[in-house]
This record gives structure tokens, C-alpha cells and sequence, in this order.
């Protein structure tokens, strides 16, 4: 077995006699309880807005029960062992809602429970195209009976509050008395229906898992439910954050057998349950449509309108139009974002996966951000991060921009929070809150949250890329344009000229991508995209006074601006100060990085990774290691700046020391391997994070889905091995195809116009699919594609080619003569 920070050797990772291969589906064949967790993310559906877990319909065999509404939350203080001033104060997390998944079978008074039931034959699916999950069972019953269960689970795509949930029951053989008991049950203190503590709420101690409250968190305001329509609903306020929620059900039973039926409400829980007389061969068919609103203070009364409206026009509309609905969406966005990998079966699968996973987390994300885990989790507390800016909003970008679009009003919603923020940390400008739900700093540890000012310029870098891609001027105009001011007002504030170095502008005291070396001068992500994000802002401003004079004197009194700032952004630009170790040749991390010596990752048992869970903060500060990709992260987004000779010197010293304990690194180690040329190497890290959740290679995901993977994957077959860039505006391709792959085809929508790019070995086609015209630079040569005229571009292979991969840092000589040593602390 290979270290973990070593990418694996390119294989399958999932058990096909469980997974079949499919391509446009996850299918499971078996059910194993010892992975329930994984299954449960890994099944869930969602639309962004709301997500169900993909918890048994039983609702009782669970790893974690799961409802999720995006930026639904509860807040508490956070406390601290030691104050200081301007440590976040307020923490927030997301709350799991009542679950109106719950429906349960009884036969012959006997529960179906799927850990102990004799199941005949068993399959879940689910469905990319579809946008359905579906479960099909034969159950015989401890009495022998022989019952057929088929049930259907949806989040609609096209009604953002709106879930779909079908359960049909036949008897195949035997007439029986069969019970089915549908509900919202309201789980939020650990409780089922009868009051019985779930073992399944609350999981470990891990940092990374969202924090548990010790209050009630969801007070109750109504209950109510009528057996005549089958209607039932629930509505609650948060105890602290104020926040109310509404969720209502409506049932139908469809059947030629007798049957009766009543209904029971109380504060946390609404059931509807059906009696019915069971004939063999006469199937028994529940349809329940499932509505949730929340708001930030609205009465639950109110939303509990809402759900009405909704549920009453998708009853009006019927439940095949929801359905067909569905489809349909799906069909535009697989016309438009999906990527095909031809003679490659398993990776064409894991890809749609991932790619249909960050439409679940994005798709209807309207006027919140995009959670780390979407809505198919608890993890890291629903916040958002800047992950969403670098790893999500490219996919989105290209392929749906009025997504990305979404994702950047959200973040300038939160301006006034990050001009207040700012403040605390006695800065002008704007500073966004490393994670956060309600625009407020939620992370109590600052060193490796709080010190990570590049989220400013990693949401300029977004914005940018999303204004390139779409020349959405209004956009930039009327709100984009005070992100990068307030943003470029905090880089010139924070950081600070030394006279006696010839003017160069240093950044001190920020903390990098990578978490395992923080509160550090000079880092080099940091100040190559605080660099970029000043002339950006500098370049919007004067763009504007010479595009639109009244615009531009709006802008000017809005944000109190003056002349003089933008001087300053340009020339602290200009004087960036970008280490550079000349003896090495590398870029350091900071300015101290490389006066470290170098954990040695080769002799670390595996038992003690991640490390973040094994050593202290400060044993691991103290070296040359990596959580995720720094450096290297800064060559993809800012390559322009950078000589390949450099990017490869870079690529081959930080790669041997980044172990990859982070979901995010493998991507841009694809990446950046591609590019300087180690083939076999970006495979590998491309596989290894193609799997990161369907095969849990990092254990948790329980939590749920890692979103900022799943948008990563997209950018290391486009970037990676498609060689996309946009530098400045311009797109260009420099393919990296691998030499076992037949070719590889994805959409980019650039300026309104679709364009489908083929990868062979010997060549590259253009078409475009949607839209006037597209110019793109392929290796130099400008080309412009236009409708019903493919152009194909001959290849001269695929760049650079370099076997193996990097040798480790050990024994290299600093400038100084000391050489590198390799520790293992406490060894």
C-alpha cells in the first residue's frame, strides 16, 4: 500500500458486483450497513435549495437522518478559552429541518427494516438524467410473503420548494394487512417519533463536522393536518437566529383495495397513516408531494401559505408534469455541461456524478451560497467558503452562468458585513468572512480561518473570470465593481511599501490555502492574487470613466471614490513583492517556508493522517508540509505570470510535500501536472479525486458531498487535460489528453456562444453548438468557430512528456549550505 499523500495507481475503486458500471446512473445492487453513511451522500438528491439525504424511506436505519434547507441556520456564541478583540463572535449552523422522507411499511404488522429484512432482490438508482433516485425491493415477510416495494424520490429542479415522493406496495402472492405510515417527523433533538434517542445524531469529534446545539433549537408554531385532502404541515422559528421554517405534505393513496386512513398532528410530528386490506397482484400507491419555505423572520403562518400555493399548483399540475419537468431541465443541462470520455466507461460514470452533484448544490442556490457540503450534509456546518469562488464558479461560469451569476450577488449581499468586518480588523475596505452562513466570521480559529485574506481575492478572481465569460457589464456596473474597490481598498491597506527595497509592497501576517503553515509574511498565493485583484479593480474603474461618464460618477459617489486610490492599487501592483529563492529555484510558500525542515510524509504511519487530526497545530507549523496545494494553486489561476521552466521547478518541489489531507489539492495537482508535463501523474491525481466521495478515500463521506471536489474535477478535465485558460480575457487551449483515453469532449460558453471542444491525440475540433461566434486560441493560432463550420486543428502531440513523478525535498542544500533534512515529530 502506497502512502496517502502519493497519488494511487490509476484503477476502479468501487466494488462493481455492488456498482455496475452505468454512465448516466449510480446504481447499487446490495445493501451493506457498514457504509451507510457514504451511501446516504452519495444517494441524496437536491437542488441547491433543499436536499434529502438518502436515508432509507423507513427512517429508522440510518447513519445520519438528513433534511437540509441551504442558509437555513441557527446561531450561538461562540466561546472562547481566552478573548481577544475581533475574534468571531457569532457561530452559525445549518439546521437539520423536519424529514418528510419518512414513510413506513408494516405487513402483517410486521416493520420492513432493511438490515435484518430477507430481500430477494434489491437495487437503488440513481438517475443523472432523470434527476430521480428510485428503489426497488422484493421483501418476503418473516411470515413468507412475498411483497414488491418500488419508491421514487425527487427534489424538482424547476419548483425550487417542491419534493416528489412516490411509494407503491403490491403483494405478489398473499393477501395481508398492510399499514403505511407516511410523516414529518421533526427530529432536531435526536428523537424519533416515540421519543427514542437516534444513535445516529451527532458523529465523533472531528473538527471539520458541524458543531451540535445544546438547546432546542426548533420552537414549535403550528401543527396541522386534514385526513379529507390528506394534508399535513409543521412550522417552527429558531431559538436564536430567529429564523422560521414551514414544511407541508399532501397525500394520495391510489388503490382498488379497502382501505382506511387517519391523521395525527402534535409538535413534532405529522403522520398520515393508511390501513388497508392488501390482495395479491393489487398494487397499493402513495404519492406524497413535500413543500419547504424558510425565511429569516417571516411568521411560520406565512410560509405555511406559501407551502400551500406550492403544493396546490403541483397538484393542479399533476405529478407526471413534475416528472417530465424534470427531465427536461436535466436534458438542457446535460446539453450544455456534460463531459464525455470515450472508452472509458467507469470514469464517464464517476464524471457525470460529479458534475450532476454540483447542480444539486448549485442549481437553485438563489440568494445563498453554495455550502461546502451542498444540502447533502452537516459538514463544516453548512457554511460557505472560498472554495466556492475557485473550485465551483468556473464550472458554473462556462457552462451556466446565470448560476454563477447567483453565487457573486450572494457574496455582494454580504459587502456591508465585510466593510464591518474590515473594521474590526483595523483595515479599510472590505474583508469577506472565511466561512460563514449569515456574512459573519464563524470560525473560531483564526490562524488557519480569519488569516486567510485571499478569500477577497479569490472572489475578485471569480467575479473576473464570470465577467470575461459573459461581458455581463450591468453586472459589473451596478454591484461587481464595489467588490473589487472594497476588496483592492483592503490589499493596499493591509499591506505596506519598504522604502529601503526599491518600493516593494509586502503582505505580512496572512495565512495561505494551505492550513498547515499559517500567520505568515509574505505568501505567495496571497500576494500573486492580491496583486491580481488590485489591477483589476484599478482596470474596472478606469474602463468605466472611459466607457460611460455617468455611470462612472455614480460609482464615484456610491463608494466615496477618488483618483488617487486607484494610483495606489496600480503601483501596489506593480511593487508586489513575489519571493523567489535563487539558490533553489523555486518560489517559497512565504518568506520563511523554506528555513523549515521538511516533514517526512514517506515514514509517517498512515494511522497518523490526516495529521490536522493526529498533531498539534503547532508541531505541524513548524515544517516544510502541505495540507493541500499553495503555490502550485497560485501557477493554475495566475499562469500567465509565471515561465514554464518555473511552474515545473515549483510543481516538482511543493508535489512530494503536500499530503493531500485536503479534498481540494488533487485536482490542481492534475493540473499543474498536465501542464508541466507528467502524464501518468495528473491520471492519477485525476482518478483519486474522481473517487474522493463515491469511494470515501478521505472517510467522511458521511458528511456529505465534497462540492469543491466535484467542481475541481470539471476544471481538471477541462483545464488539465483540455488545457483550457482564460488569462486576461483571452481563451486559449493547450491540450493534455491522456495516452489512454480515445478523446475527450466538453461545452464552454463563452459570450453567449456554446462551443464543443474534441480532444483526439492527432487533433482538436470546434464546433459551435449554440450561439453566433466563438475565438479561441489554440496553441498560438487564433481561431474563430462559427455555426456549421467545425474547424479542426492539428495537434503535435501532447505537450510535454515527463515520467514518474518528483523527488522528494530531503537532502537539497539551501542557499546557506544547510541541507533539508526529513522528520517525523515524536519518531
Amino acid at each position: 500500500m502506497s502512502p496517502s499523500h502519493v497519488a494511487p495507481p490509476v484503477h476502479d475503486f468501487l466494488d462493481r458486483t455492488r456498482y455496475p458500471v452505468d454512465e448516466w446512473a449510480l446504481v447499487e445492487n446490495h445493501i451493506d450497513n457498514d457504509d451507510l453513511g457514504t451511501t446516504e451522500t452519495l444517494f441524496s438528491v437536491g437542488n441547491g435549495y433543499l436536499g434529502l439525504r438518502g436515508n432509507v424511506e423507513e427512517g429508522r436505519d440510518s447513519f445520519a437522518h438528513g433534511t437540509f434547507l441551504n442558509g437555513f441556520h441557527e446561531t450561538w456564541p461562540i466561546q472562547h478559552a481566552e478573548e481577544a478583540f475581533g475574534f468571531a463572535r457569532v457561530g452559525q449552523t445549518i439546521v437539520n429541518a423536519p424529514d418528510a422522507k419518512v414513510i413506513r411499511l408494516y405487513v402483517d404488522d410486521e416493520p420492513l427494516l432493511l438490515p435484518i429484512a430477507d430481500l430477494m432482490e434489491y437495487e437503488r438508482r440513481l438517475d443523472f438524467r432523470a434527476g430521480v433516485m428510485s428503489r426497488n425491493i422484493i421483501w418476503r415477510t418473516p411470515g413468507g410473503k412475498r411483497v414488491r416495494v418500488r419508491s421514487r424520490r425527487m427534489v424538482s429542479f424547476t419548483q425550487r420548494h417542491l419534493a416528489v415522493l412516490t411509494f407503491e406496495v403490491t403483494m405478489l402472492d398473499d393477501y395481508a394487512p398492510v399499514a403505511i405510515s407516511s410523516q414529518i417527523l421533526n427530529r432536531q433533538d435526536g428523537e424519533d417519533e416515540y421519543h427514542v434517542r437516534a444513535k445516529s445524531m451527532g458523529e465523533g469529534t472531528d473538527p471539520r463536522k458541524a458543531g451540535q446545539m445544546r438547546h432546542r433549537v426548533l420552537n414549535p408554531q403550528s401543527n396541522w393536518g386534514n385526513v379529507a385532502d390528506g394534508r399535513v404541515a409543521l412550522g417552527y422559528q429558531c431559538a436564536e437566529s430567529g429564523m422560521t421554517i414551514a414544511v407541508a405534505a399532501d397525500h394520495r393513496l391510489e388503490t382498488a383495495n379497502n382501505y382506511t386512513k387517519r391523521i395525527q398532528t402534535d409538535d413534532d410530528l405529522a403522520k398520515m397513516t393508511y390501513r388497508i386490506d392488501a390482495e395479491p397482484g393489487q398494487p397499493i400507491v402513495l404519492t406524497k408531494l413535500v413543500s419547504y419555505h424558510t425565511s429569516r423572520g417571516v411568521p411560520s403562518r406565512e410560509l405555511l401559505d406559501r407551502c400551500r400555493r406550492t403544493l396546490d399548483r403541483a397538484h393542479d399540475e399533476g405529478v407526471d408534469k413534475q416528472f417530465d419537468d424534470q427531465r427536461a431541465w436535466l436534458d438542457a443541462f446535460w446539453e450544455r455541461s456534460d463531459v464525455e470520455i470515450a472508452g472509458q466507461p467507469a470514469v464517464q460514470q464517476a464524471t457525470r456524478w460529479n458534475l450532476f452533484q454540483i447542480a444539486q448544490a448549485s442549481a437553485r442556490a438563489e440568494g445563498t451560497g453554495i455550502p461546502a457540503k451542498g444540502v447533502t450534509g452537516s459538514g463544516y456546518g453548512g457554511h460557505y467558503f472560498w472554495d466556492t469562488e475557485v473550485y465551483v464558479l468556473p464550472f458554473l461560469t462556462y457552462t451556466t452562468p446565470r448560476a454563477a451569476r447567483n453565487a457573486l450577488r450572494f457574496r455582494y449581499t454580504l459587502l456591508d458585513a465585510a466593510r464591518m468586518r474590515a473594521k474590526q480588523l483595523a483595515q479599510h475596505g472590505a474583508l469577506f468572512p472565511w466561512r460563514t452562513i449569515n456574512g459573519e466570521e464563524a470560525s473560531a480559529y483564526y490562524a488557519a480561518g480569519t488569516a486567510q485574506y485571499h478569500i477577497d481575492a479569490d472572489i475578485s478572481y471569480a467575479l473576473s473570470q464570470y465577467l470575461a465569460a459573459t461581458g455581463d457589464q450591468d453586472f459589473l456596473t451596478r454591484e461587481g465593481i464595489d467588490i473589487l474597490v472594497e476588496t483592492a481598498r483592503m490589499w493596499v491597506d493591509l499591506g505596506f511599501w519598504r522604502s529601503e527595497e526599491d518600493g516593494t509592497f509586502h503582505i505580512h501576517g496572512v495565512t495561505g490555502p494551505d492550513e498547515y503553515t499559517t500567520v505568515v509574511n509574505d505568501n505567495l498565493f496571497t500576494n500573486v492574487m492580491a496583486r491580481f485583484n488590485l489591477s483589476r479593480a484599478a482596470l474596472a474603474v478606469r474602463e468605466l470613466a472611459a466607457r460611460d461618464g455617468i455611470k462612472y460618477e455614480q460609482v464615484v459617489r456610491r463608494l466615496d471614490l477618488k483618483l488617487s486610490e486607484v494610483d495606489d492599487w496600480e503601483r501596489a501592483a506593480r511593487d508586489m513583492a513575489i519571493p523567489y529563492d535563487e539558490h533553489l529555484g523555486v518560489h517559497p510558500q512565504d518568506q520563511h517556508f523554506l528555513e523549515r525542515e521538511v516533514w517526512d510524509l514517506e515514514n509517517t504511519p498512515l494511522d497518523k493522517r490526516p495529521l490536522l487530526l493526529n498533531y498539534h497545530p503547532l508541531v505541524i507549523y513548524r515544517f516544510q508540509v502541505l495540507k493541500q496545494a499553495d503555490v502550485v494553486l497560485a501557477l493554475f489561476l495566475q499562469g500567465e505570470h509565471f515561465t514554464p521552466e518555473e511552474k515545473r521547478a515549483d510543481f516538482e518541489y511543493y508535489d512530494p510535500i503536500t499530503t493531500g489531507d485536503s479534498t481540494l489539492s488533487a485536482v490542481v495537482q492534475s493540473i499543474m501536472a498536465a501542464e508541466v508535463g507528467y502524464h501518468d501523474l495528473a491520471l492519477r491525481y485525476f482518478v483519486s479525486a474522481l473517487f474522493v466521495d463515491l469511494a470515501d478515500r478521505h472517510n467522511n463521506t458521511s458528511d456529505g458531498v465534497h462540492v469543491a471536489s466535484t467542481g475541481g474535477v470539471w476544471s481538471a478535465l477541462v483545464s488539465g487535460f483540455g488545457g483550457f485558460r482564460d488569462h486576461g480575457g483571452v481563451f486559449t487551449l493547450d491540450p493534455r489528453l491522456p495516452e489512454s483515453w480515445d478523446s475527450l469532449t466538453f461545452r464552454l460558453t463563452l459570450l453567449g456562444t456554446r462551443v464543443r471542444v474534441s480532444v483526439l491525440p492527432d487533433r482538436i475540433d470546434l464546433e459551435v453548438e449554440d450561439g453566433k461566434s466563438a475565438t479561441l486560441v489554440v496553441r498560438g493560432q487564433e481561431v474563430t468557430v462559427v455555426p456549421g463550420d467545425p474547424v479542426s486543428i492539428a495537434l503535435d502531440g501532447q505537450g510535454p512528456r515527463l515520467e514518474g513523478q518528483p523527488e522528494p525535498v530531503p537532502g537539497r542544500r539551501r542557499a546557506d549550505g544547510t541541507i533539508i533534512a526529513a522528520i517525523v515529530p515524536g519518531s
